[in-house]
């Protein structure tokens, strides 16, 4: 991403503008310093320009470093395809940068992951599919274990196979991006 170019349509002024400010603001210079003092380098950019100036740039700035960390991260787990990173690079905000990122980010103990370990992840798969050929208890019945499976990885009771699907289920609903975009949309 350009991010003068971004950055001279957003506040409808001249590239040289929004050059001459950021080298300034580069170089150190305060906004205020630059609006009293260097209004001959910016072209009069007055005070508010300049500090929406210099929080976008902060902004994009932080955004591309965001997606080169995603990018390598993504890359790292050999998990990066190109429809990933032409939307990831396309991304224009660090909220949807984090939601593609959300699957592929090393997660902590969830109660989805618990019921993955378990086994719990074709009986999610069974629900997802919505074509049933026999009640949904008499499938999840197949999940539960007896006592030769180790504690940690036994499914005690039927109700324990359907809440672990419906983690799972839960969980990998939420980490689709488009589904947060959506429901971020729905929710404003």
């Amino acid at each position: 991403m350009d991010i003068i170019k971004k950055i001279t349509e957003e506040l409808k002024v001249q590239k040289w503008q929004v050059e001459a400010a950021v080298k300034l603001i580069d170089e150190g210079n305060t906004i205020p310093f630059i609006s009293r003092y260097r209004k001959e380098a910016t072209g009069s950019l007055d005070d508010e320009q300049l500090r929406n100036l210099h929080e976008r740039l902060t902004y994009l700035r932080n955004l591309e470093e965001k997606k080169e960390q995603v990018l390598h991260s993504i890359e790292e787990q050999g998990q990066l395809t190109d429809e990933l990173k032409e939307k990831i690079l396309a991304a224009e905000t660090l909220v949807v940068v984090e939601d593609l990122y959300r699957p592929y980010r090393p997660k902590r103990k969830t109660r989805a992951s618990v019921a993955k370990e378990k086994g719990l992840g074709g009986l999610a798969e069974y629900i997802l599919k919505q074509d049933a050929a026999a009640p949904l208890e008499e499938e999840a019945g197949k999940y539960v274990s007896d006592e030769t499976v180790p504690e940690e990885k036994r499914v005690n009771s039927v109700e324990e196979a359907l809440q672990g699907a419906k983690d799972i289920l839960a969980e990998s609903i939420s980490d689709e991006a488009e589904h947060r975009l959506y429901i971020r949309n729905a929710t404003m």
